[in-house]
């Protein structure tokens, strides 16, 4: 799985093959897949084994009915090991039933006496700190959406899946790993239906606690709602005439009041403004012309880093960023020019980005939440930088202060760009980006991934809407 040949792997399942064929006792048939490759092999295999395949590939000679569950057995090692490491995560977020997870750390642990490892914790004292790590490896690597190992590849067809890799230097050895598949593989056996009564929907702290859905799911969809919440604000504004400033009076003159008005309802009264209750019709066409402009645009960096040669995705990402630098003072030059937006239609066009922006994070944390949160979470800014004031100006000219809080949102907005986060994040981690990103070409092309669909077509638009309208080229009773 790690780019290691699975010699100790490929003995056991031979040797468990031969096991297995001795005994009459099985209710199910069992499928021994041996493939050359850790992620394209099985992807190939099972995509045959369902017919997702290209025309160009032949079908599966023999098939044997629905899959129930997969059991990916690696030790590249050629020593006796310590523990087992227990890989679940799927593509795109997805993850297998929790049940075969536990039923696997049951049997490890419980039985064998095998100390049992996740998300590459390999001492866990089950302190706070330790559970916090681990929940937050688990929501990068659920977030990221990847293939992590040969199981995630049966995941999105409903085959629960996991992989069970030997780690350390300790005094188990091939028997003992061979009992535990056994016993998984005797569980299975023993299922008359697929796994379906405990979670698919979950956050491992430890190999032994979890935390559900019902618990973690209402942090996304806060994150999500505030985006709404400020649309909904900026819609209001929108259809708000500008307030009248009333001169003032000349000396010996009385203050003009305002026309006021009786507002009546059940049995209470009440005298407001007239003017509170005037409504502007909103000017919807260009500013839907510029959302749905910038959320086709995203298509381009899309296209790039997912038929980029690998040897040139770091280039191509570093060539990007300086683009992506001038590309929301270029736009704000070019729709101040071409396609001026008036006051209220800069409310709208931010109005709708905004809304955008949470409906697809709130539909997004229902089936991966670490992507939904994550995003969520560096998008936040964008609900409060870049936002148009509820006043049009009263004059062209921007003052000094002005035009130093744009070049500070600006700066800001840039150090959170998405190609800016990528280039920090690996740098931080030590993971090469030409690495990142040709696994992310290879999900697109061979898994489904649909990670870089989120971030090019949904964050990086909104990113763009907010940079836009804190340009510093971007003229202030205009954009």
């Amino acid at each position: 799985m790690d780019e290691e040949l699975n010699q100790g792997g490929v003995a056991l399942v031979l040797t468990l093959a031969r096991y297995f064929k001795r005994w009459s006792l099985w209710s199910k048939d069992i499928i021994f897949l041996i493939a050359p490759d850790s992620k394209a092999g099985p992807q190939a295999w099972v995509d045959a084994y369902h017919d997702a395949h290209p025309p160009s590939v032949a079908s599966l000679p023999l098939k044997s009915g629905a899959l129930q569950g997969a059991i990916v057995v690696d030790n590249a090692l050629d020593h006796r090991f310590e523990s087992l490491h227990i890989t679940y995560d799927g593509i795109n977020g997805q993850l297998p039933n929790l049940d075969l997870f536990n039923t696997a750390v049951s049997i490890a642990s419980g039985q064998m006496g095998i100390g049992v490892s996740l998300q590459r914790m390999w001492k866990h004292g089950d302190t706070y700190r330790e559970r916090l790590q681990t929940i937050l490896r688990g929501m990068v690597s659920q977030g990221l959406g990847h293939a992590s190992g040969p199981h995630s590849s049966f995941i999105p067809y409903h085959v629960d899946a996991i992989t069970l890799q030997a780690v350390g230097d300790g005094w188990q050895d091939e028997m003992a790993m061979g009992r535990c598949v056994e016993s998984l593989f005797r569980s299975l056996n023993n299922l008359l239906e697929h796994l379906h009564q405990s979670f698919f929907f979950y956050l491992l702290m430890q190999a032994n606690r979890f935390v559900s859905i019902g618990t973690y799911l209402p942090s996304a969809m806060l994150v999500a709602v505030s985006f709404t919440i400020m649309a909904i604000a900026l819609w209001l504004q929108s259809g708000r005439p500008p307030k009248t400033r009333i001169a003032l009076p000349k000396m010996g003159e009385k203050t003009p009041e305002p026309e006021m008005v009786m507002i009546k309802q059940d049995e209470m009264t009440a005298v407001i403004p007239q003017q509170e209750l005037a409504t502007l019709e909103r000017h919807l066409f260009l500013p839907v012309v510029v959302i749905l402009g910038l959320h086709f645009l995203g298509v381009v960096p899309l296209s790039i880093f997912n038929n980029t040669n690998q040897t040139n995705l770091s280039r191509a990402l570093f060539v990007f960023n300086l683009f992506n630098l001038a590309l929301p003072d270029f736009l704000a030059i070019f729709i101040s020019s071409y396609a001026p937006l008036t006051h209220q239609q800069s409310l709208l066009t931010k109005c709708f980005s905004l809304v955008l922006l949470g409906m697809f994070l709130a539909t997004l944390a229902t089936l991966n939440f670490s992507l939904a949160f994550l995003i969520g979470l560096l998008a936040s800014p964008l609900s409060f930088l870049g936002v148009p004031p509820s006043e049009p100006p009263t004059v062209e000219v921007s003052s000094p202060w002005t035009v130093a809080t744009r070049i500070l949102s600006s700066i800001v907005l840039h150090a959170l760009a998405p190609g800016v986060i990528l280039f920090a994040v690996c740098t931080y981690s030590g993971v090469s980006v030409e690495e990142v990103l040709a696994q992310a070409a290879f999900g697109w092309n061979v898994s489904g991934l649909w990670t870089q669909v989120i971030v090019w077509c949904v964050w990086w638009p909104a990113w763009l809407v907010g940079s836009i309208f804190v340009s510093p080229f971007a003229s202030r009773n205009r954009i």
